[in-house]
């Protein structure tokens, strides 16, 4: 019997808790030979019928066991918590660090040696990373993969991005409820995630990226027989990443974390990205900030897929997909190790595009220049971002006064108010919607034109928050303002009639009132007591971080690599 695996201190001992342990296995039909030493792999699932994104990975499990049974492995399936992000309330981000601490107790309380992670919904992806990188045993991530596209009236549609689109066109009086209805029945027309790039699809696309998936795990739909023989793959070789001893931490260097920086970029991904990939350099102790954010500022836009292009992510697929994307990066990505135990690079070895429209080249970019842009000043004194590919060109330096919603409600009472007074040079501010604040720092950034504006044209004008918004949203939307409101930020102090300059040129973004009377306005401010005074909400809002921080628990932070020694009889 092989000595050295972990799994040997539950089903190794010739004793009493080692009788425990594989009796009680054994209830389910397993072998004596299963227990032989071989490697035990978790197959860690966020399958849940609360999750549609994530409703097909009950099939993708059964072919990661193939490929686990194949290689020499035993399989063994465990749930985790599933995070629905159109379905939660309020905000699948509240329980992201939940999901994270879940994966990582299970995985560090029983007898595995390796680790699959099967999520796709929003934030299942980096909450399972978190965990599995905080107890650092050999982990490799299966998507669940986006949707088909959306069919309405004989052309593609994609979720979110069009959602938002015909919402306005409802409240300008373009579309018909009728209308809108019958999009909402050719909108998700199979299991998978969003197929437009949206968070979901970004964060597989980043996961490629970094080598944490195995080549094309970002765009296969969901339904493609290619993406459950790609499980069968993966399970196949997760065993021998136990063999090699290959572990997240050997893989989630600084150099995967600038890879992903640029891969998202290049795909027009989410803004989301950012604290996720914050968070998850936290857990693994790489020395990521929003600084770093800066080396993808003038990395073209390649993929012409919504929000920031006309595609969907089925189209990505049959394009090419990531490999391709990785190619035309180039040199330009660092070397960086994979979970195929090589550089990066083997990725895009061989990768062919097939639509040049969908993919474009380095030298024919959809634009110019496309990562996140980083802003600072002394309404963000720790930083905000924005997401010039999906943005207004002619906003992204801009000047002009703010109109102020104190809360999401005072938002939702007053947007549609004929008398707002605003015009299409005001800059819309909303606050207490960050970490501490609503809490978890929901997807409402994006806020609503007023609707006296939209039946004028306008459909697009600058909004500034302490919240996130939807991968598949557009918009001159700037995000992740830090420190937030209900943490004292000077969010917290704008009125309306301030006068607010955005440069993401030069990466700032000022509140125009002179100091004094900042110091006044702080100095009468009380902070909004708590939404929540009991548990895990009210622990999350204890011992959140900040957006510039990944909006982890402060006690999360790093890994603990330790065995288990207890027993549990």
């Amino acid at each position: 019997m092989t000595t050295d695996r972990r799994n040997r201190g539950w089903y190794g001992k010739l004793d009493r808790d080692g009788f425990i342990h594989r009796s009680w296995m054994k209830n389910q039909g397993f072998p004596d030979h299963a227990f032989d030493g071989r490697p035990i792999i978790g197959i860690c699932n966020t399958w849940s019928e609360l999750t549609p994104c994530n409703s097909g990975l009950r099939e993708l499990a059964e072919g990661v066991k193939r490929g686990v049974w194949e290689a020499g492995g035993f399989p063994v399936e465990f749930p985790v918590m599933s995070l629905g992000e159109t379905q939660m309330k309020p905000t699948a981000m509240l329980f992201r660090n939940l999901l994270a601490m879940d994966v990582e107790e299970s995985i560090r309380a029983y007898g595995m040696d390796g680790v699959v992670l099967l999520g796709g919904c929003d934030k299942t992806t980096p909450g399972q990373l978190m965990g599995a990188a905080s107890v650092d045993l050999p982990s490799i991530v299966v998507s669940s993969g986006p949707m088909l596209n959306g069919k309405w009236q004989g052309k593609d549609i994609g979720s979110g991005t069009d959602v938002w689109k015909f919402s306005e066109a409802v409240r300008a009086g373009e579309m018909t409820l009728q209308d809108f209805m019958a999009a909402e029945s050719g909108m998700s027309r199979s299991k998978g995630v969003c197929m437009t790039m949206g968070t979901a699809s970004t964060m597989a696309s980043l996961v490629e990226a970094m080598g944490m998936s195995l080549p094309t795990n970002a765009a296969l739909p969901a339904v493609d027989a290619r993406r459950m023989a790609l499980a069968h793959l993966t399970g196949k070789r997760i065993v021998e990443m136990v063999e090699e001893d290959l572990k997240p931490s050997d893989i989630l260097t600084k150099e995967a974390f600038e890879n992903a920086i640029l891969a998202n970029a290049a795909v027009g991904g989410s803004t989301n990205a950012v604290v996720h990939l914050l968070a998850l350099a936290g857990r693994v102790g790489v020395d990521l900030s929003l600084e770093d954010f800066e080396i993808g500022s003038e990395i073209p836009l390649l993929v012409n897929c919504m929000p920031s292009g006309k595609y969907l992510m089925e189209d990505f697929c049959y394009a090419g997909g990531m490999p391709v994307v990785l190619q035309e990066l180039g040199d330009r990505l660092r070397k960086a190790r994979t979970v195929l135990g090589g550089d990066i690079a083997a990725y895009a070895e061989g990768a062919e595009c097939w639509n040049r429209d969908v993919i474009r080249s380095m030298d024919d970019p959809l634009k110019p220049a496309a990562g996140l842009r980083v802003l600072r000043g002394n309404l963000a004194p720790r930083g905000a971002i924005v997401k010039p590919s999906a943005a207004t060109d002619a906003l992204l330096e801009h000047e002009g006064e703010a109109y102020v919603f104190e809360s999401i409600e005072d938002l939702k009472a007053n947007i549609d108010r004929e008398d707002l007074p605003v015009t299409a040079e005001t800059i819309l501010v909303l606050k207490g919607c960050g970490p501490k604040g609503y809490p978890g720092m929901p997807e409402v950034g994006n806020m609503p034109i007023p609707r006296k504006l939209v039946r004028e044209g306008v459909r697009d004008m600058i909004r500034v928050s302490d919240a996130r918004m939807s991968g598949t949203a557009f918009g001159t939307v700037i995000l992740h303002v830090s420190p937030e409101a209900n943490d004292g930020g000077t969010l917290a102090l704008v009125k309306t009639g301030d006068r607010i300059r955005v440069s993401a040129r030069n990466g700032v973004l000022e509140l125009l009132v002179d100091e004094a009377e900042l110091e006044a306005r702080r100095a009468a401010w009380t902070p909004e007591p708590p939404h929540y005074t009991r548990g895990y909400a009210k622990m999350y809002i204890d011992h959140v971080l900040q957006a510039d921080q990944g909006a982890d628990l402060d006690f999360l932070v790093g890994k603990d690599t330790r065995p288990v020694t207890r027993e549990s009889h």
